[in-house]
């Protein structure tokens, strides 16, 4: 269900390695749980974010939830298709759907995240 050419987060992203660069995006299980995405914020170009930081916000008709950078790394593009249609999300977050890609600061914290069969294990365990 969880496409294997990516990493997951605790927080439920993922991140895709493009040689150097890392595209990140919400979980199938986060959007879910959100329900219709109709706002979303991200960051500007060229900020550079730690492992963990904060890095936006999306908001459904449920909820409003942070978003987290999985890997440290400078935001070298921004899906601003996606801030003016949001519902992208819910309807294809592996693809459409992605929010930011990072010039990856260190692979290391990318490898050190979930492959798709321990996420899938993450989510049974009820996390």
């Amino acid at each position: 269900m969880y496409p294997d050419d990516r990493r997951y987060s605790r927080d439920h992203e993922w991140i895709k390695l493009e040689g150097e660069r890392g595209r990140v995006g919400i979980t199938d299980y986060a959007q879910n749980q959100l329900g219709d995405v109709v706002y979303l914020e991200l960051p500007e170009v060229g900020r550079t974010l730690s492992s963990h930081d904060r890095f936006g916000t999306v908001e459904s008709v449920k909820a409003v939830s942070e978003l987290y950078c999985p890997a440290g790394g400078e935001v070298v593009e921004v899906n601003s298709g996606l801030v003016a249609s949001p519902e992208a999300i819910n309807s294809d977050p592996y693809a459409a759907g992605w929010m930011i890609v990072i010039k990856v600061a260190d692979p290391a914290e990318v490898d050190a995240l979930m492959d798709a069969a321990a996420y899938e294990a993450y989510l049974q365990a009820g996390k």
